[in-house]
């Protein structure tokens, strides 16, 4: 589609789309409704949209009553809308696409999505590993599509990972920096490279705790502590893998290790644990219990697969 940019350099864009209405989703949705956007969420059917609009809701809610947003709940909730028809982007600046961890489908969806999208608007990723290189070779316009790795929770998280392709162009990293500040998070600005520098980091770190757990090393809690107390690790790195969920730390360690070597080999308790179902917090049970803790509206990625519906 041609046409005047429907995006802005700087600041908060006024639309902005969201693929994918899981909690990843749900919580990059509600963001961008705290901080001045209208947000439109495409999901695969009815059901799954419904879904999504009620995730995103009740983060709205929680906001109002914590105080964290002066806006009136019924404002808030008027700024977000779901759809399952891929048209719905049309007009939007921005699209941020948070579809799980599986390339063919990112690169299916992107490419849907930058068919309905005018010349101006930016196209982003919430992949939390993939190569943008990689997924940008499905797109016409790679030069106006980049990485926005948001993380868990996304309310309360302070970091996004700006993912700069090859073909990333100079304005859309000055516009994604304006964008993160808008959300009132800070950029950290990476090039495009396997676990990027975040994922990397975290899933080493990870990894190796669980080979600890497996040798006996030390009980979940204590080498968690470890990491708390000793070098002021907000939550420990078995507990993070509960949060984000073991099935997505797999994938990304998988995927690591077929990029990066054997260093990022899963080890059998992570594999034995996903097969059995323990997925963490969103299963009940990881490497700690959460049968008692209450449900988080955007912990991790639901596996959802939104296909195109677009014409």
């Amino acid at each position: 589609m041609s046409g005047d940019p429907t995006s802005t350099r700087v600041g908060i864009p006024a639309r902005v789309g969201v693929l994918g209405g899981g909690r990843m989703g749900a919580g990059i949705a509600h963001a961008f409704c705290l901080a001045g956007s209208s947000v439109v969420v495409v999901e695969r059917d009815d059901a799954a949209a419904d879904a999504g609009l009620v995730r995103a809701t009740r983060a709205l809610a929680s906001s109002v009553e914590r105080g964290t947003t002066t806006a009136p709940l019924a404002e808030l909730e008027a700024r977000i809308s779901v759809s399952t028809d891929y048209a719905s982007f049309a007009g939007c600046a921005l699209v941020v696409e948070a579809v799980p961890e599986d390339p063919a489908l990112k690169r299916q969806a992107l490419r849907a999505v930058e068919d309905v999208l005018d010349d101006g608007a930016w196209l982003a990723t919430n992949t939390s590993s993939l190569s943008v290189d990689s997924l940008a070779g499905a797109l016409q316009r790679p030069s106006r599509f980049c990485g926005l790795h948001f993380f868990n929770p996304v309310p309360a998280s302070a970091l996004i990972e700006v993912v700069l392709g090859t073909e990333t162009s100079a304005d859309l990293e000055e516009a994604a920096r304006s964008w993160v500040a808008a959300l009132g998070k800070t950029p950290v600005v990476v090039r495009d490279s396997p676990g990027f520098a975040s994922s990397r980091l975290g899933v080493a770190i990870a990894l190796e705790a669980m080979r600890m757990l497996e040798e006996g090393v030390a009980t979940a809690e204590d080498i968690d502590a470890a990491m708390v107390l000793g070098y002021r690790h907000p939550v420990g790195p078995l507990r993070t893998t509960d949060l984000v969920g073991l099935d997505v730390r797999l994938g990304i360690a998988e995927y690591l290790e077929s990029t990066l070597g054997p260093r990022f080999s899963p080890p059998a308790i992570l594999r034995d644990k996903v097969a059995r179902g323990e997925l963490g917090r969103k299963s009940g049970r990881g490497f700690f219990d959460w049968e008692d803790a209450p449900p988080s509206p955007a912990t991790d990625q639901d596996p959802q697969r939104p296909s195109p519906q677009h014409q």
